[in-house]
């Protein structure tokens, strides 16, 4: 049996999982099941208000900067992960962050609960090949995402608040 990679915060991920996960880019075909999802109860707490939401999804289709892809799990859509340069918005939880840092949001839809560290931890080794350090930002409520990031090799005890106020937890994983 082949053994799985092994990262800071490893915790055992089986390698066979590893290996069903890929991503493609989001399309606009995807917007209805990203809306049914966005309305999922274990979604809506951290991604308040599903309809603006999915409008602001939509909306960053056609920003240059900003990249949407699904996670698949058996070719299958299991979640949705968006990544931009952290410095491109304001956002002043991530001051102090290199200036090459990828901040990634995301959440998961009815099929990828339950493997969230491992598609988040197949979405972290693909972007670290081009920045040397990844950023994510749950809130510190959300104990479910923060394991979940936490199993994927992310790491990081500190509280800030982010633009509208909202007190957020930042969690690096480096090269």
């Amino acid at each position: 049996m082949r053994s799985a990679r092994r990262w800071p915060g490893w915790t055992g991920l089986p390698a066979g999982l590893m290996d069903r996960i890929g991503f493609r880019p989001v399309a606009r075909a995807d917007l209805p099941m990203l809306e049914g999802w966005l309305h999922d109860p274990r979604v809506t707490p951290w991604w308040r208000g599903p309809e603006a939401q999915l409008a602001g999804i939509e909306d960053d289709l056609d920003e240059p900067v900003m990249r949407q892809w699904l996670a698949m799990l058996n070719d299958q859509p299991a979640a949705y992960a968006q990544f931009y340069p952290a410095h491109h918005w304001k956002a002043p939880e991530f001051l102090g962050l290199p200036a090459n840092a990828l901040a990634i949001d995301c959440f998961s839809g009815p099929d990828g609960f339950g493997h969230g560290a491992a598609w988040i931890a197949a979405l972290a080794e693909r972007l670290l090949v081009e920045t040397p350090v990844l950023v994510i930002d749950p809130e510190p409520a959300n104990l479910r995402a923060i394991r979940a990031y936490a199993k994927a090799g992310f790491a990081g005890e500190a509280l800030r608040p982010a633009e509208d106020g909202t007190m957020v937890r930042i969690m690096t994983r480096h090269r």
